[in-house]
């Protein structure tokens, strides 16, 4: 069909669903089940999975329970344990492609590197790494944000003359047996990795600038009886509802209404506990205790993190790291620590240029969407879209995500993107933008409750934490995990322009 100058031309795909871990699967299968079949899911890696594909390093595993951790569609009953291990979630990841038929419709191995919206077409157009071009009506950006391994800007560290590897990309080639190993970061993929490795390594020294916030594990395998009697009509449900309550009250509530209800103080106490208890040298004891509240950060939880400091081959190094010699780290008062493996756990590009996402987005006349957030701070409509950038919505944009299960987000978030696509199918619009309005509203309602979060209490501001962005912001939705859910299945399509060439409506 040839394109008329007053219709939109056709694209190759309907929407284009950019990242092929969970909230690109998650995505397509909302998608698909709402009557939007004509998608393609694009993924960098040779893999599906995400975060679950990418990360394999040793004692990965979930960091909530998993009956939260899956979508609310599809809950699996055969989870070995409680907090499921990385391999069964690259198995989930597999299985929810396979069983809603997505494999068919992604490509893999396949970066994009721009988004540019042709405003004559009404249509976003994709350049790929290899030079192709996909054009799409909409897209989705489901690349998340702990995508991009940040590296230490430590002097000397490209000198290194034996193995680095980053705990994002583990090299198992590396065999870490009888070696002197050193490990930079003391976060959540640290917390997993340190005592799994400690048995094998001849020495390890853990490089801490931030102690983490580590709280016990409720874990445990889930044995046969268990998991046959998850089968049992309710039993899933209330097993679920159970798990999301404690997700609940350890991040949203303790996070959003710090000043309001006391949860963040209740889990701190059993922190200082679980700490006393685990950890026998009192001056390692006290490098390894925060000095911030409970969320200013991730917090972890694990039951054989801290007590891996009682080993007597395992060093705990607190002073500042000046440098990297080719045969080990040099801290600031002159000592070397001799080490044959340097791993980073030095975490991800969050609120960086380059990262959210991942490549160039141009909007309406070109308008570039990282020079947008850098003039007008880090915001988007129910974190989902950004005027001036039509048929463009986002999983994980700024203020989407409350903390709570990530399956949650994926799940609410599309709520939001399916009513707006069948608006637009609905009045035969072909373009679907975010009034600046709605979006100044949403914004100012979100900075009005900061003044509840525990981000802004005095004591954050040794926390080194990661959700903080250039401008001091914390980008998280600041509302309860029901309340996230009501809005994005509710929100006044008002708050967004329909229009095409021949047909505008708003």
């Amino acid at each position: 069909m040839t394109d008329r100058p007053d219709h939109p031309k056709q694209p190759d795909h309907e929407v284009a669903i950019i990242g092929g871990g969970f909230s690109g699967i998650g995505a397509a299968i909302l998608l698909d089940r709402a009557g939007f079949d004509d998608y393609l899911m694009i993924e960098e890696g040779d893999g599906v999975g995400g975060a679950w594909h990418w990360n394999t390093y040793p004692g990965v595993a979930v960091d909530i329970p998993s009956f939260s951790y899956q979508f609310s569609f599809e809950q699996m009953t055969d989870w070995s344990r409680v907090y499921a291990p990385g391999e069964e979630l690259k198995a989930y990841a597999e299985h929810c492609v396979d069983k809603y038929d997505v494999r068919r419709r992604t490509r893999l191995g396949t970066r994009v590197v721009s988004a540019e919206f042709d405003d004559d077409g009404e249509l976003w157009r994709l350049g790929t790494a290899g030079g192709e071009q996909i054009t799409a009506r909409h897209v989705v950006v489901a690349t998340g944000v702990l995508t991009q391994p940040k590296k230490p800007e430590i002097e000397g560290i490209g000198d290194f003359a034996g193995a680095v590897m980053h705990t994002a990309r583990w090299d198992h080639d590396v065999d870490l047996r009888g070696k002197r190993v050193a490990i930079i970061g003391t976060g959540a993929s640290a917390v997993q990795t340190i005592p799994s490795i400690a048995p094998e390594v001849a020495h390890l020294t853990v490089f801490q600038r931030t102690p983490i916030w580590c709280l016990p594990k409720l874990d445990a395998p889930l044995p046969l009886p268990a998991r046959l009697a998850m089968r049992v009509p309710g039993a899933r449900r209330a097993t679920r509802l159970v798990s999301q309550t404690f997700v609940e009250l350890t991040f949203p509530i303790a996070a959003h209404f710090h000043d309001l209800l006391p949860v963040a103080g209740v889990g701190e106490r059993i922190g200082h506990g679980h700490l006393r208890r685990a950890v026998k040298d009192p001056e390692v004891r006290a490098k390894l205790t925060p000095s911030y509240a409970l969320g200013c950060k991730r917090p972890s939880f694990s039951n054989d993190y801290l007590q891996t400091f009682n080993r007597s081959d395992v060093h705990l190094e607190t002073t500042p790291i000046e440098r990297v010699t080719p045969t080990g780290v040099v801290t600031t008062d002159g000592v070397e620590h001799d080490v044959d493996v340097l791993i980073l756990a030095t975490g991800f590009k969050v609120f960086e240029k380059g990262n959210m996402p991942a490549f160039g987005v141009a909007g309406t006349g070109g308008a570039d969407l990282e020079d947008w957030w850098g003039r007008h701070r880090f915001q988007a409509y129910q974190g989902v879209s950004v005027p001036g950038f039509p048929n463009f919505f986002a999983i994980l944009g700024p203020y989407g995500y409350n903390g709570s299960s990530y399956f949650n987000l994926i799940e609410t978030q599309m709520a939001h993107i399916v009513r707006c696509l069948k608006q637009a199918r609905r009045v035969g619009a072909t373009r679907v933008e975010v009034t600046p309005e709605a979006n100044t509203r949403y914004f100012e309602r979100m900075l009005g409750r900061r003044r509840h979060q525990v981000f802004f209490q005095p004591s954050c501001s040794t926390a080194n934490s990661y959700y903080f962005d250039a401008n001091g912001d914390v980008p998280f939705r600041a509302s309860p995990t029901l309340e996230t859910m009501w809005t994005s299945s509710r929100f006044d399509l008002d708050d967004y322009a329909f229009a095409s060439r021949s047909v505008t409506t708003a």
